[in-house]
């Protein structure tokens, strides 16, 4: 018998390990510009280039969007019908995807009802185990939760048995967490009513002063024809009953002019209508009104816990659920850790990784009542994390942007060994990002640019990060920019006393922030920087707060619209031509009638994605064509809305056009950086960095002689960060005082004064650990901050 001899080859790959790649082909969504990349699976990916060079547009609006389109077609019809609708992005081939779950920066909701707890599942977790080993016993889980009312009802109830119906008398109890006085949010309202109306007038002279509550339109008819008062008569003469019925009166049935309505007091109507919105959503009057006519007290019952007397009454090892949320995160583990219940083990472990994960994510510092909307948007990214560190999920593609916002440099090395341990669990992971400590732990870099807006989108450079440095792209030539210690520093003009700040975890802190200077303020995430600034300084007099709350912003909003420059340009153009401003806003009078001023017809296909085509009419325009005849130096409406920053600069200057109102916001917005932005272009297709710089520009204008920025340079590239520093010398120069929240050691070693706080966080910071110049700082590296910076300087 022979025997068969085979020669020894490898074995022909398998099919299915030849995707080892996520290939983009043709990709045109907003700037990019027909791009193709092919990013290796299973590796680091850092996007770079400078802020709205097309990073996110690659990211996040081509890759995480198709995945996410792909996984929401698999469910039903029915199921695809509660879920948002993606279009599919413009691109040519999108091949290799997998899963991707997306880590954004955008803030967690700022529900007044939210917090780290809720929006962790921490909370549901502790409620389970206060409700199976609290003592004394109270009831089910509901019975911790300050979101669920008790509730308590009785009556008659009809019982069949055999062929005979008898009626029984029932009682019903359900027993929730919620505060009754606070209504679970911790806090109560008090009215200062003088801000409400003027007591002197009567309703139809004018009497109130609430934003909105014109007797002209929609409430003066209600409260004219409500009955209930007369409307000629000054408030001051009002019967007891007459002013009840104007502010508290409850939603009460009316008919007003044939129209069947509901009729409510001031005071139920403005908790409904002003009080339900974070105060930092609303709009800038409408808080101003809040502001001045609203206290907000710690509810005296639940003493600002939100829980009802029983809930609180019932405890393990003496703490209750309200102690046991108020508690450091990171002493809350411990307190876990040494509970030994084996009916209750699965939970334990549940909540102990829970827990954990927060500590070693560097959030240990936070508690669990805190509430979620005041989270800055790198803790908030950080949060969103905990879900994912300890899955076991493999192969899926994270989507991370800018994961270091807030974060100390001190805390950077942690985030990137987090960012490592995904990877080798064998995920894709995708970042964009502009600091330096990230870009060099990556496996590959695709590099995008040249310049921002419609100079970007194109890729500049794919390969390693090596490659990158000896590239001549911008990112490449900036990658080791240092930035180096001052020769001489300010001398502060005055200073501004901060005296016995106890805000969250400071520690009295007494400390005298400089005038007329550059002043940082620094110090490892959690340590008390936004505590001490914006709890001490903001909303003293003078004082102007730019801080990290995103601008929000519909199709319809554009810089031209935000910064309030297109008022000047309305009036510019009205003037011109004898006509009134209402037909130069493509939201009032000027509207093209088929579009609605949108300049695109939107067709809602129920679950599928809508679909978006130009107008025909108006073609994209927005105008009526009546109103395009109207020019201003030779340029109608549109044309002007289509220009960039800088062109229009030019335009609304010396000559024909000129509108010096308009030329100055124009001015600003050349300032931070934003030259190339178009005018009318929608807000939503802003990168996080060009909002940041938008609102900078529009709050440049406030009379104010103290400026207060958190984190200005979020989202900027390295090359930005040089364009800021200048404007940041041009706003001292002119005579103000500047004071910045931030962690980029760029911006400290260009200050005249740093502010340090720490040692740690949570309540191992809230303390002071250094005053002095940054060259003091770095000679004495006696703090975390101070050794950092030494080794950034080279010193």
């Amino acid at each position: 018998m022979s025997t068969a001899t085979t020669a020894t080859r490898p074995p022909a790959p398998h099919a299915a390990d030849s995707h080892d790649v996520i290939r983009v082909h043709g990709a045109r969504v907003n700037n990019l510009k027909d791009i193709s990349v092919e990013i290796p699976k299973r590796r680091l990916t850092v996007f770079t280039g400078v802020s709205g060079s097309g990073k996110s547009s690659l990211v996040f609006g081509t890759i995480a969007a198709e995945s996410q389109r792909l996984i929401n077609e698999t469910y039903s019809a029915f199921v695809q019908g509660f879920m948002p609708t993606l279009a599919r992005p413009e691109v040519d081939v999108l091949d290799g995807l997998t899963t991707a779950i997306i880590v954004d920066q955008q803030r967690l909701g700022a529900d007044p009802r939210s917090t780290v707890g809720t929006a962790t599942d921490a909370n549901a977790m502790l409620r389970i185990l206060f409700s199976r080993l609290g003592q004394p016993h109270i009831g089910s889980p509901n019975a911790f939760s300050f979101n669920v009312p008790s509730v308590k009802a009785s009556g008659a109830i009809t019982v069949e048995r055999g062929n005979k119906t008898r009626a029984e008398k029932a009682t019903f109890t359900r027993l929730g967490g919620m505060c009754p006085r606070c209504e679970g949010t911790g806090s109560v309202t008090d009215f200062d009513l003088s801000a409400l109306y003027d007591d002197s007038k009567s309703l139809n002279e004018g009497a109130l002063t609430i934003p909105g509550y014109s007797m002209d339109g929609w409430y003066g008819r209600i409260f004219r024809g409500c009955g209930f008062f007369d409307p000629d008569k000054p408030i001051r003469r009002y019967t007891k009953k007459e002013l009840h019925d104007l502010l508290y009166r409850e939603p009460t049935k009316i008919k007003v002019e044939g129209i069947n309505l509901t009729y409510s007091g001031l005071i139920p109507t403005i908790q409904k209508s002003f009080l339900s919105k974070d105060v930092e959503a609303m709009q800038p009057h409408i808080r101003a009104f809040v502001e001045r006519a609203v206290t907000f007290a710690t509810c005296p019952e639940c003493d600002g816990t939100r829980l009802s007397p029983e809930a609180r009454s019932s405890k393990i090892d003496g703490k209750n659920i309200a102690d046991v949320c108020a508690m450091q995160i990171s002493d809350l583990a411990d307190w876990v850790r040494g509970l030994d219940e084996p009916s209750v083990a699965p939970l334990l472990t549940a909540l102990q990784r829970t827990l954990d994960s927060f500590v070693e994510i560097g959030l240990g510092y936070l508690s669990l009542d805190r509430p979620s909307g005041t989270l800055s948007g790198g803790e908030a990214q950080r949060t969103k994390m905990i879900r994912h560190l300890g899955s076991s999920l493999t192969d899926v593609t994270y989507v991370f942007d800018e994961p270091t916002v807030g974060l100390h440099p001190h805390d950077i090395a942690r985030m990137n060994d987090l960012l490592l341990r995904l990877r080798d669990k064998g995920n894709t992971v995708l970042v964009v990002e502009h600091k330096p400590e990230v870009i060099a732990i990556a496996d590959h870099v695709v590099d995008l640019g040249p310049g921002a807006g419609v100079a970007g989108g194109e890729v500049m450079f794919e390969g390693t990060v090596e490659g990158l440095r000896a590239s001549a792209t911008v990112t490449g030539r900036h990658l080791d920019d240092r930035a180096s210690l001052k020769k001489s520093v300010r001398t502060p003009t005055g200073k501004l006393e901060i005296r016995g700040a106890n805000a969250h975890n400071l520690r009295d802190v007494d400390v005298d922030v400089p005038l007329g200077v550059l002043c940082v303020v620094t110090g490892v995430a959690g340590s008390g920087k936004s505590s001490l600034i914006h709890g001490s300084l903001a909303g003293r007099d003078g004082v102007v707060s730019i801080d990290q709350t995103p601008i929000r912003g519909s199709r319809r909003s554009n810089p031209a619209t935000y910064t309030g420059l297109l008022d000047p340009i309305r009036k510019a153009f009205a003037k011109a031509n004898g006509v009134k401003p209402a037909l130069f806003s493509a939201n009032s009078e000027g509207a093209c009638p088929a579009c609605n001023g949108a300049g695109v017809i939107y067709t809602d296909l129920g679950m599928m994605a809508g679909v978006t085509t130009t107008c025909e009419e108006c073609e994209g325009r927005r105008f009526q064509a009546s109103v395009l005849e109207y020019t201003l130096g030779g340029r109608d409406i549109s044309e002007v809305l289509a220009m960039s920053v800088t062109e229009a600069e030019e335009f609304f200057g010396p000559g024909e056009a000129r509108t010096p109102a308009a030329h100055a916001v124009l001015e600003r917005l050349a300032d931070v950086g934003l030259g190339y932005l178009r005018l009318g272009q929608p807000l939503t297709t802003l990168s996080g960095g060009e909002r940041q710089r938008l609102k900078l520009a529009t709050h440049m204008a406030a009379k104010g002689g103290v400026y207060v920025l958190d984190e200005p340079t979020t989202g900027l590239h390295l090359a930005d960060v040089e364009h800021l520093l200048g404007l940041l010398d041009r706003l001292v120069d002119s005579g103000r005082s500047v004071i910045v929240i931030e962690h980029h050691q760029a911006v400290m070693a260009h200050a005249d004064w740093i502010i340090d706080l720490g040692p740690g966080a949570g309540h191992d910071g809230g303390r002071i650990v250094f005053e002095g110049t940054p060259a003091d700082l770095v000679a004495a590296r006696s703090t975390l901050t101070g050794q950092h910076l030494a080794a950034y300087v080279g010193a």
